[in-house]
């Protein structure tokens, strides 16, 4: 299957599209069913509660999901009956826009499923403010939302129960095939028409949706107890396949070379081409793993590379000595095997009926995932302009409030909610991410708008537009937590068709949402600069400070596997998820500064390198360190151990200039282990010496970086 195919296939069956078809089915059956009665109002109530807590219905284990509904659908059902209340008094309802608008953009403190119930309830909101209706009618509208709520809560579970592993399949193989795609972006390197920084940029912008992807299965995965505690093939497949990748990714990250002198010394002599072509075909194959754990459904037989890499080897064998030593080139062999290797296993364990035990207890799972507390303390500590949260809050409330006084002074229209629906949606904590959205909203809405306008006027036949209308509202819900433009996209002729089967001249809703757009994204983007903005030139020392201790970290695990200590498997893989994690977090933010006005960036090359820096850095930890796993204990030579405590040292005070210092001291491991260790007099491998200064080297360029960033 080409990688067109692959695409395809992996949305298809992906939990984006299955969760969209899930949505559409349980918000269309309501409408449908009771319009046959006469009753399509009463319907269209209901379809909104499904649709209001379908937006709570994250992907994770299958307890939050229902809590998270459960929650969804009672706040749902009181902020429409207040609303509906609200609404018979402006000023009221003024006041419900601002306060309520601020407390539920608080929620954002409790997670990103607490996010969704928060989004939820002010969409909820939005949508009752424009409802004619009388107190009795109020009540009625209130219980037709619960009712829908309820409706969706119980299709969701009932499809939970009965594909309880889905779910988890859906997010390892996402995974992996993000994985896939770092190794096509790796690969890259080698070609000598690549630019280096650019793709520099690339990997660190994959590592970051990896780093997603990575906590979005551990989340399904390690707080699923029916997962880790059952012993069904299935569980111990998943569980063990995940744990093989995160190793795999681990080598792909680890096998960093100096690139420039790479290409420099063998860039004619074609070896450099064979190697990227290695590394593709290893991508293409892990990518095929992905595609057969997603679907499931195995049906791609394995390619045997082994032959690939002995005619590399022969190829690095053949290369003369006036290109200099070939000793890095047959490191990238030995990497490239064991890669080999690595898909080669998981190959096998997809086909075989038998896996091997997993240790649960020993791998202790919980402590790879994060638990969040949901208690009134957390609420009340972040009622101070120091917290982002609270700043973001107002913000939204400020604009909110803004947006639905404009539109009473503007009756220009019947759905000026959307100046709001548009507020809410755009206005992101980040300004980068308020500008981002801002554009796709409205370009977005225009060519939706011109889509649904061609669909009503050249196929006037009310099946097709009714088909038109259920494709679009797939393409809306499918598309909604992975692609926000083609989202907008599709959500608008969705509308602009509905609108026409209510009677309503869909020209004229097409020209006012497009106005009511514009107009709600000009408020959003006025708000995000002019009220307490958050910058991310601000913020950036944060995450600064988490790499240099993530790395620190991970460095002193070197260092006491140097000196004959035993490296702890569990504490090693913590060291380096927050490796991982933090790097991710870094690269997040910098790509998100350099999308705010350019007088509201500092120091943005800076950063870039000490970006980057700090990958080469946990990517040559990384290569000792996993071999030191499965070495024999011994004391190195001091003189080898050196370079580490000198890199040690100048990340901690790198830490210190930033205002931080690191969790626990650097220890000193040297000579207090078990004077029967052997002693290492001479190192097997010639390269580790060149390894370990590299690594002080980096440290040390990281320092001076530091220097210059803190001036």
């Amino acid at each position: 299957m080409n990688k067109r195919g692959r695409q395809v296939s992996y949305f298809l069956s992906s939990q984006y599209f299955s969760d969209g078809l899930r949505i559409t089915l349980s918000i269309l059956l309501p409408s449908l069913l009771l319009a046959q009665f006469g009753q399509l109002q009463a319907g269209m109530a209901m379809s909104l509660g499904a649709l209001n807590v379908s937006l709570s219905d994250a992907p994770g284990p299958v307890m939050h999901r229902r809590n998270g509904m459960a929650i969804s659908a009672l706040i749902s059902f009181s902020v429409t009956f207040i609303t509906g209340f609200a609404r018979m008094h402006p000023y009221v309802l003024g006041l419900e826009i601002l306060l309520f608008s601020f407390f539920f953009s608080m929620f954002a403190i409790y997670g990103s499923r607490a996010t969704s119930v928060g989004t939820a309830a002010l969409l909820i909101m939005i949508l009752m403010i424009d409802r004619p209706l009388d107190a009795r009618g109020v009540v009625h509208e209130s219980t037709l939302v619960l009712a829908g709520s309820v409706w969706y809560s119980t299709i969701s579970l009932i499809a939970s129960r009965l594909q309880p592993y889905r779910l988890a399949q859906q997010a390892l193989g996402q995974c992996i095939h993000e994985i896939a795609k770092l190794m096509a972006i790796k690969a890259d390197f080698y070609d000598t028409s690549t630019q280096l920084d650019d793709n520099y940029r690339r990997l660190i912008a994959q590592q970051v949706d990896v780093s997603e992807k990575q906590d979005a299965v551990r989340e399904v995965l390690f707080k699923s107890r029916r997962i880790v505690t059952e012993s069904t093939r299935t569980g111990r497949l998943l569980l063990l396949t995940f744990v093989d990748v995160v190793d795999l990714y681990e080598q792909i990250i680890a096998m960093y070379y100096d690139y420039s002198d790479i290409r420099e010394r063998f860039g004619k002599s074609g070896v450099l081409d064979e190697i990227s072509r290695s590394i593709r075909r290893l991508s293409v194959e892990l990518d095929h793993i992905g595609l057969a754990i997603q679907l499931p459904v195995p049906f791609h037989r394995p390619v045997n590379n082994m032959a690939d890499l002995e005619n590399l080897k022969r190829s690095i064998d053949v290369i003369s000595d006036q290109d200099g030593s070939t000793l890095v080139l047959k490191k990238v062999l030995v990497s490239l095997r064991t890669i080999s290797q690595r898909v080669s296993t998981l190959q096998k364990n997809l086909a075989s009926t038998k896996l091997n035990p997993v240790d649960n207890e020993a791998m202790e799972y919980g402590r790879f995932v994060s638990h969040q507390e949901i208690d009134l303390k957390s609420f009340l500590d972040n009622l101070t302009l120091s917290s982002l949260t609270f700043r973001y809050s107002i913000r939204v409330a400020i604009a909110m409030l803004l947006g639905f006084i404009i539109t009473k002074l503007l009756p220009y229209g019947h759905h000026s909610y959307w100046v709001l629906l548009t507020i809410s949606v755009i206005l992101k904590p980040a300004f980068s991410l308020t500008k981002q959205r801002n554009i796709q909203r409205i370009s977005g809405t225009l060519a939706g708008g011109i889509l649904g306008v061609l669909v009503l006027t050249y196929f006037p036949n009310k099946n097709v537009q009714f088909g038109f209308m259920v494709l679009f509202m797939l393409g809306t819900y499918s598309a909604q937590r992975i692609n926000y433009i083609v989202m907008v996209i599709c959500v608008t002729p969705f509308v602009l068709i509905l609108f026409s089967f209510l009677g309503v001249s869909y020209l004229g809703v097409a020209e006012e949402r497009f106005f009511d757009t514009l107009l709600g994204g000009v408020i959003a983007l006025v708000a995000g600069y002019a009220f307490f903005p958050q910058w991310e030139s601000d913020q950036l020392i944060k995450p600064m400070k988490a790499i240099l201790h993530a790395n620190i970290r991970y460095l002193q695990l070197l260092l006491d596997s140097l000196s004959g200590g035993k490296i702890d498997l569990v504490e090693y893989k913590l060291a380096r998820k927050e490796v991982y994690v933090t790097s991710a977090n870094l690269s997040a933010a910098f790509e998100r500064m350099l999308s705010e006005p350019k007088h509201k960036q500092r120091n943005e090359k800076l950063i870039y390198e000490f970006v980057v820096l700090n990958h080469i850095l946990s990517a040559n930890i990384a290569t000792i360190t996993s071999a030191q796993l499965t070495a024999q204990p011994m004391v190195y030579p001091t003189s080898l151990v050196r370079p580490v405590k000198r890199a040690l040292f100048t990340l901690t005070e790198s830490l210190r200039r930033l205002g931080a210092t690191a969790e626990k001291p650097v220890q000193d491991t040297t000579g207090v282990t078990s004077v029967s260790l052997p002693v290492a007099d001479n190192p097997a491998d010639p390269l580790l010496s060149d390894q370990l200064a590299f690594i002080q080297q980096v440290s040390s360029d990281i320092g001076k970086l530091v220097e210059r960033v803190d001036k």
